[in-house]
């Protein structure tokens, strides 16, 4: 199993954000750095993956409302795909 532990330090923005995702979790070329696309390449994913989100992305402050839709996107992939596991730490 893959471990991916998120770093709030390097997603500071949004182009950072999905700069950042995009190298982290290895998606692929096609991925559109937006949350659909997010949503996509995460649902799409075959390797068992533990993703290790920091408590700070779950804070209103952190990125306001898109934050906010971050974090719902990554539930919902973990909920959909079986290979992909959320732990908030």
């Amino acid at each position: 199993m893959r471990t991916v532990k998120l770093d709030v330090e390097k997603m500071k923005g949004l182009p950072e954000l999905h700069r950042y995702l995009r190298r982290v979790l290895e998606l692929p070329v096609y991925y559109g750095s937006n949350l659909d696309g997010l949503y996509d390449c995460l649902t799409e994913m075959k390797e068992e993956t533990e993703l290790i989100v920091p408590q700070e992305m779950t804070k209103e402050e952190y990125l306001g409302w898109y934050g906010t839709q971050l974090m719902q996107v990554l539930q919902d992939a973990a909920e959909e795909n079986p290979a992909l596991k959320l732990k908030l730490q």
